[in-house]
């Protein structure tokens, strides 16, 4: 009797795995495509490609959410009939694969940038690396890897059966939540709207919504380096001064940037520390760009 409910609970175990992995890439790819849609920049919601150089980004960024979105589809296309055949074993093994690659990504994330969010839900997903998140990738290909060999999905054959499946699945999502960051970040977004000068947002979050707004692209020719040589915080807006050159002669091109969590307003002006004046375009007209004050 307890073996056959251990088996009972075990084969349960094994075939909740499936649409649970399917819905964690599908919804992981979705929030990092809301992201980058909001940001105006594929690289956005995607912690781990800072550690490939530069022109990596882009391609590393669009390749990770492919993949979510392919095997959480193939994930679900295979589940029925398919389910014993060598499509639905590719399937299982290459998301395995995926979140076995991201703890070490992971891992070297965060040795290199300590304070870099891992990205993996989008916007959700700023809260630096931890050993929390780590742990959740590698639960996670621990459940790809016991979905190998698993027989097509039926309906349960009995209450008992069901009652098995829920119960399995609801502890499983109570160990993920766990492990989760983003369920705290959640939370407080439905708590409280929390006012912009005391919001926490990370400079590499800012930085990532300067680089897809309108005055960057405008600015952009004059400079001479796209790392910021300053970069300060005022109240509601955080500040990033850039070397550049204007008719032959050397410049700072001063950004603000609001701290707003989805599409910030970006102003933009250009600085002449050897003229001790400061010109601006009529979008950053509105809002002064000082020098002083830094912190």
């Amino acid at each position: 009797m307890l073996g056959t409910a251990g088996g009972n609970v075990l084969g349960a175990s094994r075939e909740v795995q499936i649409p649970l992995l399917a819905a964690l890439l599908i919804g992981g790819c979705a929030a990092k495509a809301r992201r980058a849609l909001s940001a105006r920049s594929i690289e956005a919601g995607i912690g781990p490609t800072a550690v490939f150089p530069l022109r990596l980004h882009r391609p590393v960024a669009i390749a990770l959410c492919v993949s979510e979105l392919a095997l959480g589809g193939g994930l679900l296309l295979t589940a029925g009939p398919l389910s014993a055949g060598p499509a639905a074993h590719a399937v299982r093994s290459a998301t395995a694969l995926l979140f076995g690659t991201a703890v070490g990504a992971l891992h070297e994330l965060r040795a290199r940038q300590p304070g870099a969010g891992c990205g993996c839900f989008g916007d959700l997903s700023d809260a630096p690396v931890s050993w929390r998140v780590m742990t959740r990738s590698a639960l996670l290909c621990a459940a790809a890897l016991a979905a190998i060999g698993v027989p097509p999905l039926h309906r349960p054959a009995s209450a008992g059966q069901a009652l098995t499946m829920l119960a399995v699945a609801a502890i499983e999502l109570a160990v993920l939540a766990v492990l989760s960051p983003e369920v705290g970040e959640i939370m407080v977004r439905l708590g409280h709207s929390e006012p912009c000068e005391v919001r926490r947002v990370p400079v590499s979050r800012t930085l990532t919504a300067l680089h897809g707004s309108a005055p960057w692209r405008h600015y952009r020719h004059y400079l001479l380096a796209t790392d910021p040589i300053d970069v300060w915080r005022e109240g509601c807006w955080r500040y990033a001064v850039f070397p550049g050159t204007v008719d032959g002669r050397r410049v700072e091109v001063v950004f603000a940037v609001h701290l707003e969590p989805r599409r910030p307003p970006v102003r933009a002006g250009i600085a002449d520390p050897a003229a001790g004046a400061r010109s601006r375009d009529d979008s950053a007209a509105v809002l002064p760009l000082p020098v002083s004050n830094r912190v």
